[in-house]
């Protein structure tokens, strides 16, 4: 495996080749993350989807996803690429896909979650000092717009439910949104089955044998 967290896993005996993608930490925007962050850095993830999408040996991706979330535009930027391949995709979700991580999981062709795994849902903040203008709060609500929009869009959740999710104030200690774990996320139509390594794997290879007619 690579210092950026991609690999190209060996043909097995379905003479399948799975591109491998690993989405861990802080997503780091355009400014870096603390050095003793573990971090995936959008500028090297978005070239390895490029790779993966012109190299005709490359049969399908596997993104693994365990992040804190971070960076919204560059978490988007990720989301919006795998959402576009013409590879057929899979993701799984170990540990946990907050925040940002969420269009990232869903943006795949079918999306796993382990049973202990969790999503964290909640309204878009703003870092550092937050100037009060009522332009401020639209600019806010219009990228709250783009994420409700593009889950909604990628899985079999509705805008609605999903905001209604992120502005519930009964589970968050100090905070407001929506803790689901891999049972609950499934249920809420964000993620479609839950699963492990196996079952990432499997389908993955049922997808491809599909797309090339078999």
């Amino acid at each position: 495996m690579g210092e950026l967290g991609d690999t190209k896993l060996n043909q097995n005996q379905r003479k399948h080749n799975i591109q491998l993608l690993t989405i861990i930490g802080e997503i780091e925007g355009h400014e870096s993350a603390a050095s003793n962050t573990k971090a995936t850095k959008y500028e090297h993830l978005l070239p390895r989807l490029a790779q993966a999408e012109d190299d005709d040996e490359v049969d399908g991706v596997l993104i693994l996803l365990n992040t804190m979330g971070g960076d919204v535009e560059a978490g988007l930027a990720i989301a919006e690429m795998i959402a576009s391949l013409s590879k057929p995709t899979v993701s799984l979700v170990l540990g946990g896909s907050h925040s940002i991580g969420g269009p990232m999981a869903v943006a795949a062709d079918y999306s796993y979650i382990v049973p202990t795994g969790t999503m964290i849902v909640h309204p878009v903040r703003s870092n550092g000092m937050f100037i009060g203008t009522i332009q401020s709060y639209r600019n806010m609500e219009k990228t709250q717009d783009r994420i409700t929009g593009f889950i909604s869009r990628h899985s079999n959740i509705s805008q609605k439910r999903l905001e209604e999710l992120m502005l519930n104030s009964s589970q968050l200690v100090k905070d407001v949104g929506t803790m689901l774990e891999g049972e609950d996320a499934v249920k809420e139509g964000m993620i479609d089955s839950v699963g492990g390594i196996s079952d990432a794997m499997n389908k993955l290879h049922e997808m491809i044998d599909r797309k090339n007619g078999k």
